[in-house]
């Protein structure tokens, strides 16, 4: 449901997708409230602030961000969210990278992908356009825990998944039947143009083998649906994506 072509869609009900130059966060709508689960770029803040008018809600009506990782694309609008009052939480893990976004572990050099994978091109002129290169850090809390239950509303279990960062989490909404995992498997990965499940490149990622060894932890989602930081929703069972993207590898 929703309009793909505005970036808005709603992958299961009560769960919206925020989709901006192939970096996606959600808004999960209950009747206990809204959570946000990482927080784009910039310029995504135009589009939240489209959904939340239609929700016929506003920014102080969220109730919390929940980050899966502290990279600069899924923490664009956290300072501007915590500065109007909203919580934000994060894995202690990655709580000093949400304060400094582009200090961040990886294995290769980034210069080298648009070299030898062109058609990114355009997805990485499009991520600088809505603010890639701007991002400010942010001070927020850090206590999410595996396997903590949070109290916001959906009440995510938190399912520990390091390996893209340190601090790396996914969050199993299982009474929403979604798996929200962050970066820690991906559809599209902006470093190659890839599509399919998969791990990011070593461009952006600070131990494959361990963020590969970290895909067995989301195999309790079942058949639910996986919600990636990149790419589209993942329909297929969690168990055809994990080894799809066990048998690609590193990249």
């Amino acid at each position: 449901m929703g309009n793909r072509a505005t970036g808005l869609t709603e992958p299961a009900p009560g769960v919206h997708r925020l989709d901006v130059a192939h970096v996606n966060c959600y808004l999960v709508r209950t009747d206990d409230g809204l959570t946000l689960v990482d927080a784009g770029l910039p310029r995504s803040a135009r589009l939240l602030d489209t959904l939340l008018k239609r929700l016929g809600a506003r920014r102080g009506d969220i109730d919390a961000v929940v980050l899966t990782h502290g990279h600069f694309d899924h923490v664009g609008m956290v300072r501007a969210l915590v500065g109007e009052g909203v919580p934000a939480v994060v894995h202690p893990a990655d709580r000093r990278l949400v304060r400094h976004p582009y200090r961040y572990a990886h294995e290769a050099p980034i210069w080298s992908y648009p070299l030898r994978h062109p058609q990114i091109l355009p997805t990485m002129a499009a991520m600088a356009w809505n603010g890639a290169l701007t991002v400010r850090g942010a001070d927020v809390a850090a206590s999410l825990a595996d396997g903590e239950m949070l109290d916001v509303p959906g009440h995510p279990r938190v399912i520990a998944t390091p390996g893209h960062t340190d601090g790396h989490c996914a969050l199993f909404f299982e009474h929403l039947g979604v798996m929200m995992c962050g970066d820690a498997l991906v559809t599209l990965d902006p470093y190659t143009g890839h599509r399919g499940p998969q791990i990011v490149a070593g461009a952006a990622t600070a131990d494959s083998p361990q963020a590969l060894a970290s895909l067995e932890a989301l195999r309790q989602a079942g058949e639910r649906i996986l919600l990636p930081g990149h790419g589209d929703p993942w329909t297929g069972g969690a168990s055809a994506a994990i080894d799809a993207a066990l048998r690609l590898g590193a990249h």
